[in-house]
């Protein structure tokens, strides 16, 4: 996820305290239940971002949850990667010369496959590849890991909803065994409406800060409300935790992108349901068991 992809009703949310971290110490979490940790982009400062080995390195560390982004090829293949230009976690510059400026939309899957997404981060990770959709889910399966599966830039793939649920049904993430180990997200309200008129059964999850006013609105098609860690409070998570999603349970809170202690610690006392960090180990260690 990244933080320019939130829409104008992020900015819309009103109360200044809650864009300011306080100086103090947070207080406990209301039920003393801990918050649950999501990997981003597996434990990706740890590993290469949305990549096998970085889903290997979060079950690891016991991370039960991990966060991806989802692309698409220009032959219709759905793969893992962050960005929609293969050069910054590749040597497609490399690779391709004359491709510029190397959009995943304009690469086949073949070719993405014969690209090094390990070595810009390590010489370790030299050879590690591009997942496609259904490797990183079979892997996510493997460790019996939760997925928060994130629909990246649905405006540049038209019918990419669709296509993502008939390969998370086909690979069996839509069954009942399934059903509390898949959350889809997005920042577009339109991607997240699709996927919830084509099986209601899914849970979404909103990325963004909509203001209080308008979190009814939300509550008719998402599960969670999932902001910035800097445009959350108490107060927000509770008004959030007001309203019942589609489901019929409360909507849910998971916070992006927490990397330390102080602020996991900051966060739980919020009372939010899930922190999303790179570093899963820190964020663990600071919470209480």
């Amino acid at each position: 996820m990244h933080a320019r992809a939130a829409t104008a009703m992020t900015t819309a949310f009103l109360g200044t305290a809650a864009l300011l971290l306080p100086a103090t110490d947070v207080r406990a979490v209301g039920d003393g239940t801990p918050p649950a940790v999501i990997a981003h982009r597996g434990a990706s400062a740890l590993a290469p971002e949305n990549t096998l080995a970085a889903v290997d390195r979060a079950a690891a560390l016991g991370a039960v949850w991990v966060e991806n982004d989802v692309q698409r090829t220009r032959d219709g293949t759905l793969v893992v990667l962050h960005d929609d230009s293969l050069q910054r976690t590749t040597d497609v510059e490399e690779v391709f010369p004359s491709r510029a400026p190397w959009k995943v939309k304009d690469f086949t899957a073949a070719e993405i496959a014969r690209l090094d997404a390990g070595s810009w981060f390590s010489a370790s990770y030299a050879g590690a590849r591009v997942p496609t959709l259904k490797q990183y889910v079979h892997r996510v399966d493997l460790h019996h890991q939760k997925l928060l599966l994130e629909l990246k830039n649905p405006e540049l793939y038209p019918g990419v909803e669709r296509e993502t649920l008939k390969l998370l049904s086909n690979e069996g993430w839509l069954d009942r065994r399934h059903r509390d180990r898949l959350v889809v997200q997005s920042f577009s309200t339109t991607a997240l409406r699709t996927v919830h008129h084509l099986k209601p059964g899914v849970k979404t999850g909103f990325l963004g800060t909509p203001a209080m006013a308008d979190l009814p609105a939300y509550a008719m098609f998402a599960d969670h409300i999932n902001p910035s860690y800097r445009s959350v409070s108490a107060a927000y998570v509770s008004a959030v935790h007001a309203f019942t999603g589609p489901h019929g349970t409360p909507l849910k809170v998971f916070t992006w992108t927490v990397d330390t202690a102080r602020t996991a610690r900051l966060v739980a006392g919020y009372g939010v349901d899930g922190i999303i960090s790179n570093k899963p180990d820190v964020v663990r260690r600071a919470l209480p068991d």
